[in-house]
């Protein structure tokens, strides 16, 4: 029993050291049959080194411009005096706004899906901008910094398409929508637009907009910031605005009434002037005018406190967007190194051709 497992380990030996052999020798004949090779390599490696250097040299450099701003809402209660007008004013059917609740759907973890909706971006490119003493459209330098009309030479429907400043946007041909459409899919992607909140706790948010052109990068980062702010700003605050508005009205037509009422009393009041005792019924349209003007008075006392609680709730709504840092010039910008190019492509035709004549002697052997 002990011969035979010793006859067993001595055949495994043997097997271990053939295959041990066999690699070798088979490192050895590809080292051989590449050096045989090696002038057809290096020729095929300073063709693919030349084609990563023109690559290089043609590449346009990407440029990235860097937006950072902060949001600070009022996220108390209102607490105290505040609430209770607040309830003081519902009872009379007025809504001065809740309780100062805030987040919902412009929540700074929100605003990332604002900024890349379609509405927005498309505000923000029918911005004008003035380039080199000419006022056109954001769309319209985008459209011709990326030669897209060259694109469009064989198509007649898109040729003439622009985007001119003050346009009517309901008025747009299906072909204008049609490239609204593609340049907010573009400029959306992950490779041209970034929009982070760095850290969940804290409502700063991170803007980075990169492009082949850098004066576009920097204005497009800061209009998207620009139009995302006001569109924000106006939304959170359109229910406390209102109520001011017609709390404003209502105490400018009492003040009118009011005025108009003290001039009448003051009229009927010289009509009696020495009125006989006896003829009392004579004054009493001047009493009736002192009435109105009591009255009105008061309902003037009501509707300014009111007033002034609206204003301190439309300041309470009203976000205030903090911008921290914006893209100055000159922009970081990402070029293609022309050495790291023409090495990797080198080494990458050679690698190449080395794995197709590897793949070609493999089935070569294959169909012997």
């Amino acid at each position: 029993m002990a011969l035979e497992n010793n006859q067993i380990e001595n055949s495994n030996n043997d097997n271990d050291e053939i295959s041990l052999k066999e690699l070798i020798i088979k490192i050895k004949n590809w080292a051989s049959f590449l050096i045989n090779k090696w002038k057809i390599i290096l020729l095929i490696s300073l063709i693919g080194g030349m084609i990563g250097f023109l690559v290089a040299t043609n590449r346009k450099p990407i440029y990235t411009a860097v937006l950072t701003f902060a949001m600070d809402e009022d996220k108390g209660g209102g607490g105290g005096g505040l609430s209770g007008a607040i309830g003081l004013a519902s009872s009379l059917g007025l809504d001065l706004g809740g309780g100062g609740t805030s987040g919902g759907a412009f929540a700074a973890s929100n605003l990332a899906e604002l900024m890349k909706s379609q509405y927005i971006i498309e505000k923000v490119l029918l911005e004008p901008i003035q380039i080199n003493g000419d006022n056109i459209s954001l769309a319209e330098y985008y459209i011709r910094f990326n030669n897209l009309r060259e694109n469009w030479k064989n198509k007649t429907n898109l040729k003439n398409i622009q985007f001119n400043i003050g346009a009517d946007r309901s008025k747009f041909k299906l072909q204008q929508d049609s490239i609204l459409h593609f340049l907010h899919k573009k400029l959306t992607s992950p490779d041209n637009l970034i929009i982070q909140q760095k850290d969940k706790k804290v409502s700063i948010l991170t803007i980075e907009v990169t492009s082949k052109d850098e004066l576009f990068s920097k204005i497009f980062c800061e209009t998207l910031a620009a139009q995302t702010t006001n569109f924000y700003v106006e939304t959170k605050s359109k229910k406390a605005r209102n109520n001011t508005n017609i709390l404003q009205n209502q105490a400018d037509s009492i003040k009118n009434e009011l005025n108009n009422s003290i001039s009448l009393v003051a009229s009927e009041t010289d009509n009696v002037y020495n009125l006989n005792p006896s003829l009392n019924i004579k004054g009493a349209p001047s009493k009736k005018r002192q009435i109105n003007v009591t009255a009105n008075v008061e309902v003037l006392k009501q509707i300014m406190i009111q007033l002034e609680l609206s204003k301190i709730n439309l300041r309470k709504e009203t976000p205030l967007i903090q911008i921290i840092d914006h893209p100055i010039l000159p922009l970081k910008k990402d070029k293609l190194s022309r050495l790291v190019s023409t090495i990797i492509g080198g080494l990458s035709t050679s690698f190449i051709y080395i794995f197709i004549l590897a793949i070609n002697i493999f089935y070569k052997k294959i169909m012997k």
